[in-house]
This record gives structure tokens, sequence and C-alpha cells, in this order.
């Protein structure tokens, strides 16, 4: 073990939304900053090439979890600096006023957020100037009131995204443009790095945070760097390694004066685990597109259901081309099955001829939806809840599909539109397993998103979710990590 003799302000773990965020927050106060990455830096022309993402799976961790039958599986998931957020479509998105407040479902109820919008309003608008957000105001009915307009404008549709968005909106639905950051570079980090007070180290496996004797704070962090251990000392240790790491490397810490993990004397971490019900969904077209146009095209007119069923169904957007969206990595097996139907086609034709769609459901907080540590193994237990909505969700659009392509004269839809399910591994908008609140009974932040049990510790990735609306978390979790950086400066 090499016990490092530099002492730092922060010590950040991971680079994506939260705390590739929180990294840019803090930087620029001058104190001594700590960043570690487990993974390293991405081939920036690599990063959406089709063969990259599908035939060699860039996207998947090497390393195995198990599901609750104990079968091994490989998440889908970047251990990269940037996280996540290299991978993404970009879509950043505001949650709804009325999902911070307690929404009744068909199968029961999503809980109230401790917070409001107003509360988080104002960070929207930092967030949305830090990842130089563009998009239109006013076009999605769901939309919450902003106080600021976007900075740039919304990225224009592919022609043939803009020709079904006219026929969407002649049938009476509210077709709009998905703001989407506009940042070319590594998205999260940006370059704090270049900072003289801020030191990145890479290929930086966290293994266990260590606390002081009575447990109220943590002294120093474990890291597996090549085949050295380390430990690293701070004052404020601030995760971020998404729902699932977060969670797993609060159990691994498990010691004397917290049997269960650390921070869990409430046995929540780990905890009301969910990630949005999503479907992909493939349109053939007649005519030919490039296969790799951004996602810039969202239809919310169902978030709060409709005529025939009153309760939130969700969110549907355009997937981007099929050539390069790693969102859509189920394409390959799904055009697979289109070709046999089409002979003739090849799948590099089909995916040039398609539209892909990407339609998500929230699912509500259970408690026995988890991530638990067994024999050192990671089991992330999930059974999918609030099926009902998610599948009218997807009828009710693949009947506005046959429409859309009947109005537009479509030889090669024949009424089939192939689908699949996002698997187990698919582990996108991960969130609430260290849901925040205001009783440490039930809840493991504080509103502060610091820990009730361990004064320094403090966590601003999806963890902190106490629910699942269903647009994308990305821009909710960068303004949360704004939030709490104004806390952390303040108390500096």
């Amino acid at each position: 073990m090499i016990i490092d003799d530099q002492h730092y302000d922060v010590i950040i773990v991971g680079t994506g939304a939260g705390g590739g965020t929180m990294a840019q927050k803090l930087a620029p106060t001058g104190k001594k900053i700590l960043i570690l990455e487990r993974g390293s830096f991405l081939s920036e022309e690599e990063n959406f090439e089709a063969g990259e993402v599908f035939k060699k799976e860039r996207y998947r961790a090497s390393e195995e979890w198990y599901d609750k039958e104990g079968e091994p599986f490989f998440p889908q998931t970047s251990y990269a600096v940037g996280g996540d957020t290299k991978t993404y479509s970009g879509e950043l998105l505001r949650l709804r006023e009325k999902d911070f407040e307690q929404v009744q479902h068909q199968i029961g109820f999503s809980p109230e957020w401790p917070i409001k919008y107003k509360d988080l309003e104002p960070y929207y608008n930092e967030a949305e100037k830090l990842y130089n957000v563009g998009g239109q105001f006013g076009e999605d009915p769901t939309e919450p009131p902003h106080s600021q307009e976007y900075l740039s404008p919304a990225v224009s549709h592919e022609p043939q995204i803009q020709e079904i968005s006219d026929v969407v909106a002649k049938l009476g639905l509210h077709p709009s443009h998905l703001p989407l950051g506009l940042k070319s570079e590594v998205q999260g980090i940006g370059s704090v790095y270049d900072y003289p007070n801020v030191t990145l180290k890479t290929d930086a496996l966290v293994t266990c945070l260590h606390t002081n004797p009575s447990g109220n704070e943590v002294k120093a962090v474990e890291v597996q760097i090549g085949t050295q251990s380390y430990l690293f000392f701070a004052h404020i240790i601030v995760l971020a390694c998404g729902a699932v790491n977060t969670a797993a490397l609060l159990l691994r810490s498990h010691n004397e004066k917290h049997p269960t993990g650390l921070a869990n004397s409430s046995d929540q971490v780990g905890r009301n685990f969910m990630k949005h019900l999503m479907t992909s969904i493939v349109q053939l077209r007649p005519t030919t597109n490039s296969g790799t146009f951004p996602k810039t095209l969202s239809i919310n007119d169902f978030y709060w259901g409709d005529e025939n069923f009153p309760f939130p169904m969700g969110s549907i957007q355009n997937t981007g081309g099929l050539l390069q969206n790693v969102m859509f990595a189920e394409s390959p097996p799904l055009l697979s099955g289109l070709a046999k139907l089409l002979p003739g086609f090849g799948l590099r034709q089909l995916a040039t001829r398609s539209i892909g769609w990407w339609l998500q459901t929230e699912d509500l907080p259970d408690p026995d939806n988890r991530v638990r540590i067994k024999n050192s193994k990671l089991y992330l237990d999930y059974t999918p809840n609030n099926t009902e909505a998610h599948d009218r969700l997807i009828y009710r659009w693949i009947d506005i599909l046959k429409t859309v392509d009947k109005t537009m004269g479509n030889p090669l839809s024949r009424g089939i539109y192939p689908r699949a399910e996002a698997p187990l591994g698919v582990i996108a908008h991960q969130c609430g397993t260290c849901r925040f609140g205001e009783d440490p009974k039930i809840s493991v932040l504080n509103l502060d998103c610091r820990t009730h049990d361990v004064e320094n510790l403090y966590i601003v990735d999806g963890s902190f979710f106490p629910s699942n609306p269903a647009v994308n978390p990305s821009l909710t979790i960068i303004a949360n990590a704004l939030r709490v950086g104004d806390h952390l400066i303040g108390t500096f």
C-alpha cells in the first residue's frame, strides 16, 4: 500500500455528468482537487463508429454483474474520462414541474421530491449555459417554465425527420426539438485538468472508503492503479460513480461502525434502483438517409397519459441515425430479423432506410429492486414495473406510425414495426440507490446530498433521485451537481 503524501481539499470519484460537472464547478475556487476515474480517455474518431459500438461492444464493461437469478451479464456502460456523457446522444431535458410532486400512476405513486422545480430552476439555467444547450422553448406543452431562454438555437431535423414531424403535427400532436448539448469536448469534465490545482488520475479504481475510528468521516480513499494500491486523503469526498457503482462502493466499504455498508444505517443504500422502461422501434422508409444524423425530435403528448389512460405513459424520441447511435445498440438483431422479411436488403441498406424510435416510461421505486454485494460479486436485482403504461405508449406510437406511413404513401412499412426492449444490461438512466430526503430513517442523503451518517461524504450522480420521471435524467444530475457545488463552496 502506497500512502500519498498530498492532502486534498476535495476528492471527486467519477468524471461523468455528476462528477465532471462538480469538477467544473469547483476548479475555479483554487482548492486542491483530486479526480479519480477508473477508465482512460476514449478515442474521439471511434466514439460513435458502428463497428466499435456493435461488433466490438465498445460500451459494455468487461466486468461481470449478476441478475437476481444469479446469471452473469456484462453491463452496457462506459468507464472513461467523461463517463457515459461521452456515449449518450446529448439530450438535456428538464424534469417537468409536476415531476417533483407525488404523481399517481396506474400501479401506485411516484414519491414527492424534497425540493421543488423552483429550487432547481436556476441551476437548470446554469447547466444549460455550461453545456451550451440548444433548444426551442414553447413547442412542448409539458416543458416547465424557463426564466432564461436557450442560449443556442435547436439543432435542425434531418429532412426525413422533418417530414415525419410535419405529418405528426397535422395529427394534432406537438413534436418538438430535443434540447441538445452542443459541446464537442469531453462532455462531463470539460478541460478542468488544465487547472494547476486539479489532478486527474485515470485507470484509478476506487475499491474502498476508510473512515476515522468514530465512523463519522471518511479519512482515506483506497484506489487500485495498475497492480498497486494507494491511499489518498481529503477533507471532502464526492462520489459520482453512477447509481449502481456508487451504491456498490458504499456496501463494500463496510466496517465496524458501518456493518451493513458505509452510510447505510437506514438500510436504503442500493435499494430503489430505477432505470426507464425502454423500447426501440424501427420504421422503414422508402428513401435513404445518412445513418449518422443526431437525435433531434421528441413527442411528449402522452407524458401524462391520454383520453383512454389517465396515467403517465412516457416520452418518445427519434434515435438518431442507426449506424451511430449507441442507445440503439439492439438495432443489429432487429435489422437482422427484418432482413429475413425483406430479402435483397443488407443490414447497412436497412439501417439507412430506417428511422429508429426510442420510447421510455417511468419505473417506480421498489426497495426490492436493488444493488447488493455477495461474496464480492455485484448483484443487480431488478423486476420491471409499470409495464402496462409502457405497452400502451408502444402501441399508441405504432398506431401513429401506421397513420404517418399511410399519409406519406410509404410502400415499405407493410405495417411491420420491429421492436426490442432494453435488457437488464442496458443501465442507461440508472438512478435511485441513495435517495435524498429529510428523514435519515428512510433516506441516505440529506437535501445537500451529503450522507446522513458520514459528515464529509457527498453523492452527486443519479443515486439521489427519489423517482425516475420519464425524461432523460442527465440535465437534472448536472443541475443538482451545480447546486451541491454551491453548497460546498459555501463551506470552504
